[in-house]
């Protein structure tokens, strides 16, 4: 694959000019280590663990027993809730047990172990290499195949795609905004999807267009992608209703409500979804996702992870497609794990979660596995709040997280709801700034769950009998 850029191309960016959001935010160092490293496949588990917990929202309910025959792609888990998905079997062979077994986080999730046996994919699922330009499939189709082959959104939040596309006849989506900010420090998963698959992704838009009925789909990403960018221009062309908009770099500029207002201009209300704004947002990794689903009949069995750390010799920092219920110990015992490693991250700095448990299994939004050194993992000295503003200068919400931080730690719940706590986006922003080093996103976060089961119950308590 050429990576040149060609003299009309450069002029084209150029001319494209930058765009961001205007409130809050901060600039993180971006540490991209693994950008020019290209996707490398991961060797398959010999045993997968397979997650029903893979998806914002209710679990998946497995559909399998022990000693039962699977394929790769095949359907194990349905989903148990109107917010749930599919989950296909990662590998082929034979069905270990269903068991109850801990995630990342160390607590027990039921899941699905399978001892592969080969490779032996479903009939139906097209894994050849080719790209298929031609998308056959009606709206409603490729809503449909959307939630068979269980695509969620794959920028962090899992979502279950096809839900965002289930517009009310009073909805209407104007723009659908495709997520290539990756913001996050170290993550390069998008970056080169972009640079590796972009055609595949703007035939994923085109199909995700059609689900959409929108007009034109915008593709945001920052400008320390020069090489992902061009890609994504040159596979634009000839598809007038998709257009990409460079950004400034900018935390969290991937956030959807900050990516709204900096490629649109409009404003999501609190409490709102994009769709109030004429919007509907998907990651490009999501949109890539999109394509095999509509194009190959394929549904999501494997993910993309960044593997990287400031500890980690650059040149083993990589970037990995592999399947489902791998261990992530195998992933990490591929690229070594570093004598300073004082914390393990699923996911970037700023949002990423501590792995509490080395040996749990990849997930569907896996994008990243990040090495922290001792010096990172340590948190400064805590000191009094000098009421000093940086966070609130920092907040991309408009809130007043030292504020929140300590009606949360008082647990005045109340007070908590009436100064928006619930509309906090928990980027991490406010903490990052803080001189004083006070856990300012811990407290807030957990003010917020708690708040939330306030409302919540009070919402019960009012429903008539």
């Amino acid at each position: 694959m050429s990576t040149e850029i060609s003299t009309e191309t450069k002029k084209e960016m150029k001319a494209l000019g930058k765009k961001t959001f205007h409130m809050g935010g901060v600039h993180p160092e971006a540490n991209k280590i693994a950008h020019n490293q290209c996707v490398e496949e991961f060797p398959l588990p010999d045993q997968a663990v397979v997650y029903m917990t893979q998806h914002l929202g209710a679990p998946s309910k497995p559909i399998v027993q022990k000693g039962d025959k699977v394929k790769v792609g095949q359907l194990i888990g349905e989903p148990s809730g109107f917010v749930s998905a599919n989950i296909h079997s990662p590998i082929s062979g034979t069905v270990n047990r269903v068991d109850m077994i801990a995630d990342i986080s160390g607590y027990k999730k039921p899941a699905i172990v399978i001892d592969r046996e080969g490779d032996e994919w479903m009939e139906d699922i097209d894994t050849t290499p080719d790209i298929v330009s031609e998308i056959k499939l009606s709206k409603d189709e490729i809503i449909a195949r959307m939630k068979d082959k269980g695509i969620v959104g794959l920028g962090g939040a899992c979502f279950p795609t096809h839900i965002k596309y289930m517009l009310k006849p009073e909805q209407k989506c104007e723009y659908l905004i495709i997520n290539s900010a990756e913001c996050e420090p170290y993550i390069s998963t998008d970056n080169r999807m972009a640079i590796e698959h972009a055609e595949e992704c703007i035939i994923g838009i085109e199909a995700a267009l059609i689900a959409s009925g929108a007009d034109q789909a915008i593709i945001g990403i920052e400008d320390n992608k020069p090489e992902a960018t061009a890609r994504l221009v040159e596979a634009a062309k000839g598809h007038p209703k998709i257009k990409v908009q460079p950004l400034r770099i900018k935390y969290p500029q991937g956030a959807e409500k900050q990516l709204i207002k900096a490629i649109t201009g409009r404003s999501v209300p609190n409490g709102a979804l994009p769709i109030s704004v004429g919007c509907i947002v998907n990651n490009l990794t999501t949109t890539y996702a999109i394509y095999q689903a509509v194009q190959k009949n394929m549904p999501i069995v494997q993910t993309f992870t960044t593997v990287s750390g400031k500890s980690v010799p650059a040149d083993k920092c990589r970037n990995f497609h592999l399947r489902l219920g791998t261990p992530i110990k195998a992933v990490m015992d591929a690229v070594g794990i570093p004598e300073d490693t004082g914390k393990i991250i699923s996911g970037g700095p700023m949002m990423g979660k501590a792995i509490t448990n080395l040996n749990a299994y990849a997930v569907k939004g896996m994008s990243s596995l990040l090495y922290l050194n001792e010096k990172e993992a340590k948190r400064g000295p805590v000191s009094n709040c000098i009421r000093c503003g940086k966070c609130v200068d920092a907040c991309p919400m408009g809130l007043e997280p030292y504020r929140l931080h300590a009606l949360s730690e008082a647990l005045r719940l109340e007070d908590c709801e009436k100064e928006g706590i619930m509309n906090c986006i928990e980027c991490g922003s406010c903490q990052f700034t803080c001189p004083a080093n006070r856990p300012i996103l811990d407290n807030v976060r957990v003010g917020k769950n708690k708040t939330g089961a306030m409302i919540r119950a009070r919402a019960a308590q009012n429903q008539p009998k």
